[in-house]
């Protein structure tokens, strides 16, 4: 879809009132204020999830709830160790937000940019807030943000599924489980990645893509394995080399034989135009960008850019990944595998299946939490 086909559709809210959009809700709670509620709570791993600098076996989160009359909004906030943030951090910020002094939840650009300007950094605690406001905007007006900013939710990417560094009869476990699905997702970035590969290669021939997560330290080694990776039936490599390093990416981009995406490179829109030419393509989470308003932008520009584009995650349950998902039929590639690798998920949404991505019928992004 060409940029001006994605700035149209992300205009909709701006060419029409809220009272022509959603009159009859809005008319009911004229003295209603926008409530912000948030608690912390810890998803659980089924396996240890091991990259290329570290290894855990939990995610803390925090669940984000705005009410507004009688409907609900709900988002999360993802954050493994690399983003900085913690549970003290993520609920410190939301109680800044005073959320009540906005009467209309239609002002998202208003809100959201007054929510970022609050402090610095804290971006999955921004993206909790961001994530819940869309949520409940797609409830007033009674459909899903797909359908809002004009996607088909048929053209959607299969979702890989991630295999995290193991020992080989741990990783074919783990690939047997991901039977179902039609392309894996590998962690490499250790002196073991040659036999990760092999090890899959024996069990199965599914497509696999890589992610390095800044693993490879030298750009010549970097592009040999990428020429090897390339043999054993890998589509792309994401983050082959450290962030900082935007000169050896553009000279590995420019001489590999498969896509490079950025992803610990591209936080923000700021990083969508100085990664153009040292990349293929970005990797957008919700939980780096703040949010969904902000990757809309981040699309935007980067297909104006001519750039692959992939939808990610982080460790999140349902709540995240459902709103991550309204954006895939933009989308080159989907690595929305998050509520798979949990021992319980917290909340029902989309559904993440051998068929693909599943969209329930809900407005919103489609987030009921579980009882309990």
């Amino acid at each position: 879809m060409k940029a001006s086909a994605l700035a149209a559709g992300s205009s909709i809210l701006a060419g029409r009132s809220p009272d022509a959009l959603a009159a009859a809700y809005l008319s009911g709670t004229r003295s209603a204020r926008l409530a912000l509620t948030f608690k912390p709570y810890t998803l659980e791993l089924k396996h240890v999830f091991t990259l290329a600098s570290s290894s855990r076996s939990t995610t803390p989160v925090v669940l984000t709830q705005i009410d507004y009359g009688d409907l609900v909004g709900y988002g999360e906030a993802s954050m493994p160790p690399y983003l900085g943030e913690s549970h003290e951090s993520a609920i410190s910020f939301p109680s800044k937000i005073k959320l009540g002094k906005y009467e209309n939840p239609f002002e998202l650009e208003t809100i959201l940019s007054d929510i970022d300007a609050v402090a610095q950094g804290n971006p999955a605690a921004k993206a909790s807030v961001d994530i819940a406001l869309h949520d409940l905007v797609g409830k007033i007006m009674n459909q899903p943000w797909y359908n809002i900013w004009g996607f088909s939710k048929e053209k959607t990417p299969y979702t890989s599924f991630t295999i995290g560094i193991d020992t080989p009869d741990v990783v074919r476990q783990k690939v047997g489980e991901a039977a179902e699905f039609k392309i894996l997702k590998v962690k490499l970035g250790r002196d073991t990645d040659k036999e990760m590969i092999e090890t899959i290669r024996s069990v199965t021939d599914k497509p696999l893509c890589v992610d390095v997560n800044e693993g490879w330290k030298d750009k010549e080694i970097a592009l040999e394995m990428v020429h090897w990776l390339k043999e054993k039936g890998v589509v792309f490599v994401e983050q082959p080399m450290p962030r900082t390093w935007f000169d050896e990416h553009a000279w590995l981009t420019e001489r590999s034989p498969l896509p490079i995406m950025g992803d610990e490179a591209v936080q923000r829109l700021k990083d969508v135009q100085r990664a153009h030419g040292a990349y293929s393509g970005i990797n957008i989470k919700l939980m780096k960008s703040t949010g969904m308003r902000e990757a809309h932008k981040m699309i935007v520009l980067a297909r104006s850019l001519g750039m692959k584009l992939m939808i990610g995650c982080m460790t999140e349950s349902t709540v995240g990944i459902s709103a991550a998902a309204q954006f895939l039929p933009l989308a080159d590639y989907a690595d929305l595998d998050g509520p798979l690798l949990l021992s319980r998920d917290v909340a029902t949404g989309v559904s993440i299946t051998k068929e693909g991505i599943e969209f329930p019928n809900e407005d919103g992004c489609g987030v009921h939490l579980r009882e309990g």
